[in-house]
């Protein structure tokens, strides 16, 4: 007894920390709530990915209350009944829109959440006037009805005695035959999987002219669900229902066996993108600066929106799939085979490697550059040197005179005989790094390096680098890629993004040894504009591949830059079946074969794992990933990736992961290998 009233009051604690963070995201402006502060001791400002992710939960909800209003105008009476609505400001806001006569709302919490509701608006003149008919000193406030008046009936009820919650309904005049919305944001699932089916069953047989609303988490098995798992565990407010009901397809299925006649059911991710106007989209994404893409997306495909419906209002379905998707579902051509990712064989000694943003570049066989990225700590102004050794892998920070400043998304590109180009990146989404940095190691051999790693720090040359001609604009999360061409080594950047440009398609050529930026003609389509994509050398010029585009949405393309006689042109690869489209991966040409590691997409369960495309004959197949001998939830986004191996056949990642919404931060804690071996 004493465990399940702990579990119930960590349940209502997650009523405090969610109307903060509605509060914040109104003060931000993303909705119009005037009456959520009167809930909050004060309005604490939270990070843009919290506000974002309470926002589309509002619009989602708001979205279908708006649709149940519209399609029950006629109706003598019609009843809002919000399970589990803590201290959501709905009535409040409905109110002051001009309450239609006919529209009751019924709130419905524990006994405590509710009477503390009661005290708030007894305590608020704001909130009071909202409630004109309301008599302070009824009866009625010693039960379950906390609050009564002709429009609004607060009450503090346990809905998992169903004899009980009747009773209330009773008591507050709730009408059975009257058609009613009921509502449940992220309240169900806190309870046992069998008593939350069993309400669910039992209100589609109470309420015979319904309409279920619910928005929850889904996908619990992937990296980010694992993440969002544990969290709630640790709150010790688990999600019951998440297991048993994994993703929208079980959900409508869940609903549709237990009475209900009609249920849809989206992803947050296919809600944003599939009925929320452009216009609207453009206005949210102007708020603030926003550059957390990855753990935006994770978030909005582990939570969802589902409409339920019954007797007369079963055609009246309050969200649709828009009649053409931006976000099709995909299932990917998945071969049986798994390929295995391991722990480093003896480990990782030294300091951790982990990190989101970081950037990558082989400097010697065996010897890589770690720079920049951000940390627990915060963003990283230092560099580290990866080795391999037969004993294993050792971790080494590196010295230098020179201070690199803090960047993330920039890019880290060898140049045989010359060092590290790094360029571009971002110290925030405001301010775009301007420097490129030439990054050399001191020590010339590869033993002398291991001999002094063992006992002090090597040392790396870093000197800013003056390019003449035409600069680029200044930008992060684009690519850049070396190249031999007309007898000069070109580093090609293309894409990214800026504070101004969410998305770019302009190309641009550094002379690495001249030190300029060329004018290098280039014909054929130009690519659509992308951040985040990826790219390496091909062919005597690049293969671009995915990405995120314009207006949010990840592309699967492939493309090509080719030289020819007089500079290069673009050629887009015809593949066959399509890819998931994806961005935040990592590709490498091997032979033949473009490989696409890892990353983010919309349009399909689970994670990427390893796409092969043939680059002669564009034919593709998708493989997973045999991530059983990884100990943490392995989140390939952010990350780097680094061929070894003359054959290809092992892959080393390194760092990624994300701020998961308000789940906390994870990256991984240290590099894992990818075995190649079986598929190439």
């Amino acid at each position: 007894m004493r465990e399940k009233r702990g579990s119930d009051a960590a349940v209502q604690g997650t009523n405090d920390s969610s109307v903060l963070s509605k509060a914040s995201a109104a003060a931000q402006g993303y909705f119009e709530d005037a009456f959520i502060k009167d809930f909050v001791c004060k309005v604490s400002r939270r990070a843009p990915l919290i506000n974002k992710g309470y926002y589309v939960r509002w619009s989602a909800v708001d979205h279908c209350v708006r649709h149940f209003l519209h399609v029950t105008e006629g109706c003598a009476k019609r009843q809002i009944l919000s399970l589990g609505a803590g201290f959501d400001s709905l009535y409040f806001r409905l109110h002051a829109e001009g309450l239609s006569p006919s529209l009751v709302v019924f709130e419905v919490d524990f006994p405590d959440v509710a009477r503390r509701k009661a005290t708030l608006i007894c305590a608020s003149d704001h909130l009071k006037g909202a409630l004109k008919d309301w008599e302070p000193h009824s009866p009625l406030h010693t039960g379950p009805v906390c609050l009564f008046s002709s429009q609004y009936r607060l009450l503090g009820v346990d809905v998992r005695d169903e004899g009980k919650a009747e009773e209330a309904f009773g008591t507050a005049a709730l009408q059975r035959s009257a058609p009613t919305l009921l509502l449940s944001e992220v309240a169900l699932t806190y309870m046992d999987t069998e008593r939350s089916d069993a309400l669910i069953g039992w209100a589609a047989q109470l309420l015979p002219h319904a309409l279920f609303v619910m928005y929850e988490q889904i996908r619990p098995h992937d990296p980010f669900g694992r993440v969002m798992r544990d969290h709630f565990l640790k709150l010790n407010s688990a999600l019951h229902a998440l297991i048993r009901y994994p993703d929208t397809s079980a959900q409508m299925q869940r609903f549709l066996d237990r009475g209900w006649e009609r249920c849809v059911c989206l992803d947050m991710n296919q809600f944003y993108l599939g009925l929320l106007s452009e216009k609207e989209r453009s206005r949210v994404e102007k708020l603030e600066p926003f550059d957390e893409f990855e753990e935006w997306h994770q978030k909005c495909s582990h939570y969802f929106i589902l409409t339920a419906s019954k007797g007369p209002l079963t055609s009246q379905a309050l969200i649709a799939f828009p009649l053409v998707s931006p976000l099709p579902t995909m299932s990917p051509v998945l071969n049986p085979k798994l390929l295995r990712v391991q722990l480093l064989p003896m480990g990782l000694k030294g300091p951790a490697v982990e990190g989101l943003g970081m950037a990558s570049a082989l400097i010697t066989p065996g010897v890589i550059l770690l720079c920049g990225g951000a940390m627990r700590s915060g963003r990283v102004n230092t560099a580290k040197l990866l080795l391999r050794e037969q004993k294993g892998w050792t971790s080494v920070s590196a010295e230098s005179q020179t201070d690199w400043g803090v960047r993330m998304y920039h890019t880290a590109t060898a140049v045989p005989g010359w060092g590290v180009v790094v360029l571009g990146g971002r110290s925030s989404p405001l301010r775009p790094v301007c420097r490129v940095l030439r990054v050399a190691l001191s020590i010339e051999s590869r033993s002398e390096l291991h001999a002094v790693a063992g006992s002090t720090q090597p040392r790396l040359s870093v000197t800013d680098v003056s390019c003449a001609g035409d600069a680029p604009r200044p930008r992060w999360r684009h690519s850049a890629t070396l190249l031999s061409h007309g007898g000069k080594k070109l580093l090609f950047v293309f894409g990214g993004r800026t504070e101004m440009e969410p998305v770019l398609c302009d190309g641009h050529f550094l002379n690495v040894d001249d030190q300029r930026w060329e004018t290098v003609s280039i014909e054929g389509a130009v690519p659509a504009a992308r951040h985040s994509h990826s790219a390496c050398a091909c062919e005597g010029g690049v293969v671009i591949s995915g990405g995120l585009g314009r207006g949010g949405i990840p592309l699967g393309d492939a493309v090509f830059l080719l030289p020819t006689t007089t500079g290069f042109r673009w050629e887009e690869l015809v593949i066959k079946p399509p890819v998931v489209p994806r961005y935040s991966h990592h590709s490498h040409v091997i032979g033949q074969q473009l490989l696409l590691i890892g990353g983010v997409w919309l349009q399909a369960d689970g994670v990427p794992g390893v796409a092969i495309i043939h680059l002669a004959t564009g034919s593709s197949v998708e493989y997973s990933m045999d991530i059983s001998e990884v100990p943490w939830p392995l989140m390939l986004q952010s990350f780097c990736s680094e061929l070894l191996d003359e054959d290809g056949t092992v892959i080393t990642l390194i760092g990624g992961g994300g701020n998961c919404f308000s789940f906390g931060t994870h990256l991984n804690p240290q590099p894992v290998s990818l075995n190649l071996t079986s598929v190439l």
